[in-house]
């Protein structure tokens, strides 16, 4: 059998005795490889009869990744055997343990069985709900693994302080086995880029070059600023959400208002009623009927402007000023720090938003796009 060697991310996993593991870190750290010795080497060694989930977000980067690392090491160690490899159902039972792949995408296995042990290999790729979904049916063990690419991540918010929750870090000099040309490529982003050289290299949380918009938090509106317009998004599982948009200069501020589920066509009614609000608003033009009806309750309410490609344009419009937003508009704030581009399977950056944390960002770009991008802008100010 050919000798393995491991580095501390496996003894991290030896030595734990917490529910959730968490191994973060730069890259070529040994991260991925190290957590499957520990499940071929340590965990099915000493379990019987235990059901191990191993997955990532889409099934294409399973495949090409902690899937073939997999098959990969336990071929090197002579353990691969293909009668106990189902390809078609992309399992692999390890002696009494049955071993299976699955990703994010094929719903009926996420919500189906019940796992021992579950591996979430690029664990920042996940939502919440899909974090939620695995862990209700994991009994023992959780493992994820992750470069720390998001300073604003759900991962930090809802699990860092948890008590069953430890978090260890490692970089590529924790990689003893690291050929000398990967190491001085991986040194070389100290001078070509700070933000990846702090992710990949130090395994450190910076804000990802992904993240859509640069913003400040303020106290408070500016009192010479004026008024725009608000902004409403519709939701019913979504939340509905309502934003006011000020101007003064170059700079826009932002104050959320609204930020809440289940409303009802009468809820929405009843709170604007309540606020008095004071100016237009604009809203999602998807949702016609919604707006007649508030209208027809005598609220000021219009369909927000739609051009040609209106996302990116709005994206666009919002990314020439200056951006601000109150610091109790909490939920705002969450989705100016997570509101991210697309990246493609080679890791780089497309045009294309995700459609997710964008609730009160959609109703600030209903408000933004439906004035600003009049050329006659002035005339619409609302007092």
């Amino acid at each position: 059998m050919t000798t393995i060697q491991v580095n501390k991310v496996y003894n991290h996993l030896t030595n734990s005795n917490r529910k959730i593991t968490l191994e973060v870190g730069g890259t070529r750290s040994g991260k991925t490889y190290n957590i499957l010795l520990w499940i071929i080497l340590y965990y099915c060694q000493h379990n019987e009869n235990k059901t191990i989930t191993i997955c990532r977000k889409t099934f294409p980067a399973v495949r090409a990744t902690v899937m073939r690392d997999f098959l990969e090491i336990l071929k090197r160690m002579d353990l691969y055997d293909e009668q106990h490899h189902n390809k078609s159902n992309h399992e692999y039972r390890l002696d009494s343990n049955l071993i299976e792949f699955i990703s994010l995408d094929q719903p009926q296995k996420v919500r189906g069985r019940k796992r021992d042990l579950l591996f979430a290999n690029e664990m920042n790729e996940l939502d919440f709900e899909d974090w939620q979904q695995l862990v209700f049916r994991t009994t023992d063990k959780i493992v994820g693994d992750l470069n720390p690419s998001d300073e604003y991540h759900w991962i930090w918010e809802k699990l860092e302080q948890r008590e069953d929750v430890e978090i260890h870090n490692t970089t590529y000099l924790d990689n003893p086995f690291l050929d000398e040309s990967i190491r001085a490529e991986i040194e070389l982003l100290k001078q070509t880029d700070e933000t990846y050289w702090r992710i990949y290299g130090l395994g450190q949380r910076a804000i990802s070059k992904a993240t859509i918009f640069k913003y400040t938090e303020i106290d408070s509106i500016p009192e010479d600023a004026q008024l725009v317009a608000y902004g409403m998004d519709f939701g019913f599982n979504d939340p509905t959400t309502f934003i006011a948009t000020y101007k003064k200069d170059h700079n826009l501020y932002f104050k959320e208002h609204l930020y809440r589920s289940k409303m009802t066509t009468e809820d929405i009614h009843q709170y604007m009623k309540g606020v008095g609000v004071l100016g237009m608003t604009y809203a999602d033009s998807a949702r016609p009927e919604i707006i007649e009806q508030l209208r027809r309750y005598g609220h000021k309410i219009m369909k927000s402007y739609k051009g040609a490609n209106s996302v990116l344009a709005g994206i666009d419009l919002l990314k020439r000023y200056k951006l601000h937003v109150t610091k109790d508009s909490e939920n705002m704030v969450k989705e100016f720090r997570s509101y991210k581009w697309k990246e493609d399977r080679a890791g780089r950056i497309t045009n294309v938003p995700h459609d997710d944390f964008n609730h009160t960002l959609d109703a600030a770009r209903y408000s933004c796009y439906s004035i600003l991008s009049k050329p006659n802008f002035g005339k619409y100010y609302i007092h």
